[in-house]
């Protein structure tokens, strides 16, 4: 305990709770200022402090920026999922509806299956006929490289014969030719050929347009003549004929650009 002298008395009292307070601020102040007495050593600890701060806050931020890291991976695989099961479920649905058609055309296969050999004794005599009338056709036709289009009905005749060939592969040849007979009234060519005229065999150069005229001419370009569909014969052409002939001939080989030739045209009993 202490006591201070206050007055003249020199009397000595206790201390009151103010003046211990100011004591003990004194006294921390006195060892505060003995501890700032040491400049080096009180650095020393605050960049200590600083420096473990400063590392923990590294690592802390280091672990923020892990986690970071972590959450946009597994949000970019949420996605990556979601995209995957978007996509499966519209491959699923298009799926079902293919196998449902294929269903369909399975039940539809097999009704076709259960109906083929009725089919087939029905197609048959048709494509014999079909045959038939193409091959009268020619026969009537304008003669244009008919030794060509003869042999190919009478092979169609030995295919029909032919039991390894399918039913539809006769069927197919057979609209083959019809539409290779339709192509010929489109079109214009020019072949040589071999033709008697007078008792004598000529080489010859035809022009067909279509089916409306078939002409020749000679390789001399001396003689032209046409095809009459009445007489079914030749008949011979005057020389006012010639030029024109040998132009369409041109014309059918593309040496010289289309143009309008005059041509004699009859019209066939098998277009009227």
């Amino acid at each position: 305990m202490i006591f201070l002298p206050t007055g003249p008395e020199k009397r000595l009292r206790r201390p009151d709770r103010r003046s211990f307070c100011r004591l003990r601020s004194l006294g921390l102040a006195l060892g505060l200022m003995a501890f700032m007495a040491q400049p080096s050593f009180a650095a020393e600890q605050v960049i200590k402090v600083e420096e473990s701060t400063l590392q923990q806050g590294q690592a802390a931020q280091g672990r923020v920026d892990a986690m970071a890291d972590e959450a946009a991976k597994l949000l970019r695989q949420y996605q990556e999922v979601q995209r995957q099961r978007e996509s499966l479920a519209v491959y699923n649905d298009n799926l079902e509806k293919m196998i449902s058609s294929q269903e369909k055309e399975k039940a539809s296969l097999q009704r076709q299956i259960e109906n083929i050999q009725v089919t087939q004794r029905e197609i048959v005599p048709f494509m014999l006929r079909m045959l038939a009338a193409l091959d009268g056709f020619v026969d009537r036709d304008v003669p244009f490289i008919y030794p060509e289009r003869k042999a190919r009905i009478e092979g169609l005749h030995a295919l029909m014969d032919r039991a390894d060939v399918a039913v539809s592969e006769k069927f197919r040849q057979i609209m083959e030719s019809y539409q290779s007979e339709a192509d010929y009234g489109r079109t214009i060519e020019t072949y040589q050929g071999e033709l008697t005229l007078g008792g004598e065999v000529r080489s010859v150069e035809f022009l067909r347009i279509g089916r409306l005229a078939l002409v020749y001419q000679t390789l001399d370009r001396r003689e032209s003549g046409y095809w009459h569909p009445h007489k079914r014969a030749w008949e011979p052409l005057d020389k006012s004929y010639h030029g024109a002939i040998r132009q369409g001939i041109r014309i059918a080989n593309r040496q010289v650009a289309p143009d309008l030739i005059r041509v004699p045209v009859v019209l066939s009993e098998v277009t009227r």
